[in-house]
């Protein structure tokens, strides 16, 4: 008699936010929007202030609704790819560790930003790229909507509850639950609502999500 043979063991996987999450991000992105206001004669303060909470067009509209939408995109488009060539970027602490120590085809990155500058963000980090990057170009809805990440998990093959979503904004929390995820927050004081588990730091949170990646598949959210 032969035993039957056995079912391949389905994977876990993980889908990291970007900036905030594993790129310390936010004195190039105050900076960047700093100087879109200043060509505008606008104050810097409060349109970092309305950028921080609504998207690109969305801030166009509120502080400088009587110029041009894609002008003012175009520029804040130029500024950014500037400060990938220029800024000083860091990764958070444990952020290499990690990304090293997952398997290669396990985790992807699902990004508001653009490839390009993820790319050109890591390479200045000395971060590994992943196979799958889901960017603003490949969703025609951004988060909150669950669009990107049940994007990225289709591309890897991985069944939403499978995957496990590292997080620190409120509309990428909202968006990994939508998509029927396990989410975890890093890299804030206080938990974002609606994560199943906090963490202060990403490298408090690495160990974790190291040992989450080796366990049985499954809605794991502690």
């Amino acid at each position: 008699m032969t035993s039957a043979p056995r079912r391949p063991a389905r994977m876990k996987y993980v889908l990291f936010d970007v900036d905030g999450t594993l790129i310390d991000a936010v004195s190039n992105q105050r900076r960047v929007w700093e100087t879109w206001a200043g060509r505008y004669g606008l104050d810097p303060d409060e349109v970092y202030r309305v950028a921080l909470r609504t998207r690109p067009m969305e801030t166009f509209a509120q502080v400088a609704a009587d110029r041009d939408p894609s002008e003012g995109l175009a520029l804040l488009h130029e500024l950014e790819d500037e400060d990938v060539r220029s800024g000083v970027y860091t990764a958070f602490h444990g952020a290499s560790e990690l990304l090293h120590g997952l398997p290669r085809g396990a985790w992807a990155l699902v990004t508001s930003n653009y490839e390009h500058r993820v790319r050109g963000r890591f390479v200045r980090t000395g971060l590994p790229v992943p196979e799958v990057i889901v960017d603003a170009a490949a969703v025609e809805e951004g988060k909150p909507s669950p669009v990107p990440y049940l994007q990225a998990a289709a591309r890897l093959g991985a069944l939403p509850a499978d995957c496990l979503v590292i997080e620190d904004a409120p509309s990428g929390v909202r968006s990994g639950i939508r998509a029927g995820m396990t989410v975890w927050g890093v890299n804030a004081a206080a938990a974002v609502e609606g994560v199943h588990r906090h963490f202060v730091s990403l490298r408090e949170a690495v160990p974790h999500i190291l040992a989450w990646t080796s366990g049985p598949p499954g809605n794991a959210a502690v």
